[in-house]
């Protein structure tokens, strides 16, 4: 059970801004690592001739997984540093989630109008995948700046 602070501790990572930090860490690893594959198994050939759905997943699944697993380390590590606080939360956890949220949909909009754009001009599949597969990233990334700069400097 998590235990609620009325006031934000200043140099307390809240659990939720420690799994927003843990999905920007591995985040940048797991777009290098997919682009990495997807040249690697082109292989100087052209792009869209590439089985990219395959690495997509891979990236997608390892990118969970590998943020879950760092947010337990990391939850374990706080605990035994402060035990009562490794799980709490304060009253802020909400509303930087809507607006690390709000801030993210904007990239995921952009991404379906490409893709729709995309879709009109009769671009290969790998196109129309990879430009929602950035939108995704690049909504994750957007959002979770927003909420790490909220907790940070607050809503205000």
């Amino acid at each position: 059970m998590s235990k609620i602070l009325d006031t934000p501790e200043e140099d307390a990572v809240v659990y939720q801004e420690r799994n927003t930090w843990a999905g920007l860490i591995v985040l940048p690893f797991v777009l290098t690592g997919y682009v990495i594959a997807i040249l690697q198994a082109a292989d100087g050939g052209p792009l869209t001739e590439v089985q990219w759905w395959p690495i997509m997943l891979w990236a997608i699944g390892g990118g969970i997984v590998g943020s879950i697993v760092l947010s337990i380390v990391w939850g374990i590590l706080a605990g035994l540093r402060d035990p009562e606080g490794a799980s709490a939360s304060d009253l802020r956890d909400r509303d930087i989630a809507r607006l690390g949220d709000r801030v993210g949909q904007a990239f995921l909009v952009i991404a379906g109008l490409g893709v729709i754009a995309l879709c009109a001009l009769e671009a290969a599949w790998f196109w129309i995948a990879n430009a929602m597969f950035l939108g995704f990233a690049m909504s994750a990334l957007v959002g979770g700046i927003a909420q790490v700069i909220a907790y940070r400097r607050g809503l205000a």
